[in-house]
């Protein structure tokens, strides 16, 4: 078929003097066509045809398959047969492109949350150049609460669980209460594995926010209107705050997001509430739970022997502690490139984790007391046991140091009958 945008790019190329061939090339049609359409200088006209298709017994039973599972035009045409349909596979291609169209055209109603009930929980990723020309990339928490959108923004080097953790911890703080519901889509830190009708949470991340006292919430896989609230403020964010700031370390960003939020993004008036987000979020803060007494502790924890020299291993590296826990497991809390170690309730020594691979890390301290430990020095050096028991005697009573008869060589010839020695 030739539709009137392609008729009118023929006549407009027959004006700028191109040949019937050459215009059939540019426009992609037969040259015959192209001819027809010069000459009668008329849009086409096709009146439709009211034609039952052979498809149409089967029309409800594709829709009701189609609603079951999202199956492919070739499976659908491949059931239809089976159901007697003897039309063509282009025809139900047609249909199921239709049917799924249609489907594909969902609407959404908007909700509002009451105040204190939910946040939501969104990471972004900014690409800066640091000092020496490096391209990196600098990772950007946001926490949006649901009645007021106020939002907690901070940057972040690496997305390990400890920053995570620490970042709901800041943000808990920042809003001065805790939501009593957070959305989250699945995230790593968040959701270990997803089956049907349940979700396995990290169980780190889950002692957390019964620490906290909130209720972790998993969205549905590909779908980020769930997390509309979270979604539109990371555009925000990119716009309003982002795009033009001169990146120079993340301490310094952390303080210019930080004074943005105060000054700008809580001062708005937000389009969907019409409301500015400071009033609203006045009205909400009575309705977040307390914090609770005593912050949880976000350290990165795993246990570790202590081996004969006094020595244990972490992530490539070797460290001292004292030699009374020989033996034992000891727990490594590690934050913010600092390990601190403990045996029990007892704090026995904090490092500074070096660069690289392969150093021993030791307080020099440890080894001098070692040395001073005479029950050690005893049960090192004493006496073993068993066959050096006759030794102790013959050492003991210096029988080593008793002198031996000597006699002259006649005399043993005389015990053998006379036969010389020879010496």
């Amino acid at each position: 078929m030739v539709n009137k945008e392609e008729c009118m790019d023929i006549w407009s190329l027959k004006r700028q003097g191109f040949s019937d061939s050459a215009i059939a090339r540019r426009v992609g049609l037969d040259r015959r066509t192209v001819k027809k359409y010069l000459v009668n200088k008329e849009f086409p006209c096709y009146s439709a045809v009211n034609r039952k298709s052979d498809l149409e017994p089967y029309h409800k039973l594709i829709g009701d398959w189609l609603s079951q599972e999202d199956y492919q035009a070739t499976r659908i045409h491949d059931l239809v047969l089976l159901q007697g349909y003897k039309g063509s596979y282009e025809t139900v291609k047609r249909f199921v492109h239709k049917v799924k169209e249609k489907q594909g055209r969902l609407a959404y109603v908007r909700f509002e949350t009451i105040p204190g009930l939910q946040a939501q929980v969104d990471f972004g990723d900014f690409k800066v150049t640091d000092s020496e020309g490096n391209e990196i990339t600098i990772y950007v928490f946001v926490m949006v609460l649901g009645f007021s959108r106020h939002m907690y923004v901070e940057l972040i080097e690496k997305c390990t669980m400890t920053a995570f953790l620490d970042c709901h911890r800041n943000a808990f703080g920042y809003f001065g209460g805790v939501p009593g519901e957070i959305l989250y889509d699945n995230m790593k830190n968040v959701v270990i594995r997803r089956y049907i009708g349940g979700v396995d949470f990290n169980k780190r991340f889950l002692d957390f926010s019964a620490h906290y006292g909130f209720k972790p919430v998993a969205c549905p896989p590909y779908s980020p209107w769930v997390k509309g609230k979270v979604e539109r403020p990371m555009h925000y964010i990119r716009e309003r705050f982002w795009r033009g700031y001169q990146y120079t370390t993340i301490e310094q960003g952390n303080r210019d997001i930080r004074q943005w939020l105060d000054t700008t993004a809580s001062t708005r008036i937000h389009g969907t509430t019409k409301q500015k987000v400071l009033d609203r979020f006045v009205t909400e803060k009575p309705s977040l739970g307390e914090l609770p007494n005593r912050p949880y502790d976000t350290s990165e924890k795993v246990f570790r022997k202590v081996y004969k020299d006094c020595q244990l291993s972490f992530d490539g590296n070797r460290y001292l502690v004292p030699h009374h826990y020989v033996g034992k497991k000891v727990l490594l809390k590690i934050k913010n490139g600092v390990v601190q170690i403990f045996h029990d309730e007892v704090l026995l020594i904090v490092y500074r984790i070096p660069e690289g691979k392969g150093k021993l890390v030791a307080d020099q301290r440890f080894y001098t007391a070692l040395k001073k430990d005479k029950e050690q020095t005893r049960r090192k050096y004493r006496v073993p046991s068993g066959k050096g028991k006759a030794t102790r005697g013959l050492l003991k009573h210096g029988l080593r140091h008793e002198t031996v008869q000597r006699r002259p060589l006649a005399d043993y010839e005389e015990l053998i009958g006379g036969a010389p020695c020879v010496n």
